[in-house]
């Protein structure tokens, strides 16, 4: 990829908002923003903080009181596709983003009724054409003010490139191109700021765009480092101890043994998903994604290193542990989904743990330090591609019976390739030791078949047919132990919950659903205490934060996404929208468009 524009502000004398302010050096700024995230009042970072707990010990709303929640105000982005991630709350300015064209609107919380500034990019339209799944954008970054650079807000546009933002004023520092859409590789993944860096992932595994994730200075936006998920070691930047506690994961010149011919090529691996980043062990993790084609007969082995989770040196980018969960996908089965930090007891002992619930329908934890599995289970019964995950060996037992290969039509895979979980991002509530997690419920049938690569074109090859999995609902609430493997209770939806979900101390989960409400349960045992129906569909998650005394929940409505496809481009074909069409066909009775933030308090 190279490098297209490059623009930056002179800001040797630190000058933000007119006044000269005393800035950090670099490694202060993760300092900062990691106390900024364990604030409350503020909600800086996607995942609310850097273990991803997006959790809140605010208690103001609680499982007492909160049916007496109401909208205290509201705005409109303007745009109608769909609206994942959630909005930042930065001392007490709240910075709002929409899917493409990716305008971002700061709202002064003092005075919610008048923006800001606002941000309004100019980007090539194609990039439209080669969005896999609704032209959605993940959401926004922000990083606090360093050594000659102000506070600033970071944006992934659809056309590829990211962009740095004075957050006080909207002004543009710099710009870099991450993608290249001729490739049909787009931006729709939230950037994650660690240390003095940016993380950018990338998207378009569907068109056959080989994934990498590449880190960028905060300062100045120049590549620190970028790594691939296939080919060579040295793309894939394997330290020199990789995988030294669990050799039998694999370790050396695996991406490109593990291929056929040049297929590491365009073989996929993207990664559209979350980061969390443990600032002790400087580490940072998250996961690639699918290969591609989804035809499975098309690239035979195990396809290293896509589906795979990763802990890297944040530093250098060197990969200090990779597991891949399901070697040699044959269900699109991305594993970039939400990765939970957690410290707990397994075996007696306090462990740095890493918790992720995969689309391929099982959650695995493993110690964060070296990468060992600690345990694998089944978000639900109903999981049938697999029997169990060898706990010794890492590797799924398969179910033949629910296997892709050409030539044959399979029937009732559980989970679809939309996953029992997908992109939504998770909470984790230390002090019940418990994750809520909004789930997907869906099944399908899969035939392949075979196609060329052509650059920039849809690399797929498989004819998909989505529906409610067996127990009648497309969608769950599941409260779990990570480490027992134990559910603590579950309530089914009529949809998929796509968006994820967001605890409180106030004994309190909120989440949004694809028929538009906000709900709020007792995180103690599922019960339903209140919900409220918003102008449109949630894809998003709720966040919760204060201002003068006062605590509120904010949350994007905005239908569309991958669930959403078929009603945002109005599609009819069942098969359409890479299967999800006929799982939502209902959808449209339910709600229609429109983007915009919803924000509540307590009443009297």
């Amino acid at each position: 990829m190279r490098i297209s524009k490059f623009t930056r502000t002179a800001i040797a004398s630190a000058i933000w908002g007119g006044a000269l302010v005393t800035v950090a050096m670099p490694a202060q700024a993760n300092k900062d923003l990691d106390r900024l995230s364990k604030e409350d009042t503020n909600w800086v970072m996607q995942t609310k903080d850097y273990g991803s707990t997006h959790f809140s010990e605010m208690t103001q709303i609680n499982s007492h009181n909160v049916k007496h929640l109401q909208p205290v105000w509201s705005f409109s982005t303007g745009v109608l596709n769909g609206h994942e991630g959630g909005p930042l709350v930065v001392d007490g300015i709240m910075y709002v983003h929409t899917p493409f064209p990716n305008n971002i609107f700061a709202i002064d919380l003092d005075d919610p009724g008048k923006i800001l500034w606002e941000f309004k990019p100019k980007q090539n339209p194609a990039a439209r054409a080669v969005a896999c799944c609704d032209v959605v954008n993940r959401g926004l970054a922000y990083a606090p003010a360093g050594d000659g650079y102000p506070a600033m807000i970071f944006q992934n546009q659809l056309d590829g490139h990211i962009v740095a933002l004075n957050a006080k004023t909207g002004e543009l520092i710099w710009k870099m191109e991450n993608s290249d859409i001729a490739m049909g590789s787009t931006l729709t993944v939230a950037p994650f700021v660690a240390k003095d860096k940016v993380i950018v992932g990338s998207s378009g595994a569907e068109l056959g765009v080989r994934g990498y994730a590449t880190a960028y200075n905060i300062k100045d936006g120049k590549q620190a480092w970028r790594v691939y998920a296939t080919g060579p070691d040295e793309d894939i930047k394997l330290a020199k101890d990789f995988n030294s506690a669990n050799p039998h994961y694999g370790q050396f010149g695996l991406g490109l043994k593990t291929w056929e011919g040049d297929a590491w090529k365009i073989g996929g691996g993207t990664n559209w998903g979350w980061y969390a980043f443990d600032p002790d062990l400087d580490m940072l993790y998250y996961g690639s994604g699918n290969p591609a084609p989804w035809n499975e007969t098309m690239r035979p082995g195990d396809n290293k290193w896509t589906m795979t989770i990763w802990g890297r040196d944040v530093n250098t980018g060197e990969a200090k542990f990779g597991y891949q969960k399901t070697p040699h996908d044959e269900w699109d089965y991305a594993g970039v989904n939400y990765m939970g930090l957690s410290e707990q007891l397994v075996d007696g002992k306090m462990t740095k743990l890493l918790t992720h619930p995969d689309r391929n329908g099982l959650v695995y934890t493993l110690n964060r330090e070296n990468g060992s599995l600690v345990n694998a289970f089944k978000i639900d019964d109903t999981v049938n591609w697999v029997k169990k995950v060898d706990l010794k060996t890492g590797l799924p037992i398969r179910d033949p019976e629910f296997s892709t290969h050409m030539d044959h039509e399979a029937k009732g895979i559980c989970p679809s390739a939309m996953g029992y979980h997908n992109q939504g991002i998770e909470s984790y509530d230390p002090n019940k030791k418990l994750f809520f997690m909004g789930t997907n419920h869906i099944c399908m049938d899969w035939e392949p078949f075979m196609l060329p690569y052509r650059a920039g074109q849809f690399f797929v090859g498989a004819t998909l047919n989505m529906y409610p999995g067996p127990k009648g609902t497309l969608g769950q609430v599941k409260a779990m132990n990570s480490v027992t493997g134990k559910f603590e209770w579950e309530i089914q939806e009529k949809f998929a919950v796509w968006g994820g979900t967001t605890a409180t101390a106030g004994d309190l989960v909120f989440y949004g659903t694809l028929d538009g409400y906000i709900k709020a349960l007792d995180s103690r045992n599922g019960k339903e205490l209140w919900k409220f129906k918003l102008p449109s569909g949630v894809i998003g998650h709720p966040i919760t934060f204060g201002h003068k005394d006062k605590q509120y929940v904010a949350i994007y409505y905005g239908v569309g996404g991958w669930p959403g496809v078929g009603l945002v481009f109005d599609l009819q074909d069942p098969t359409a929208g890479l299967g999800a069409v006929g799982a939502f066909k209902e959808l449209a009775h339910y709600t229609q468009q429109g983007g915009g933030v919803m924000v509540f308090a307590l009443g009297l």
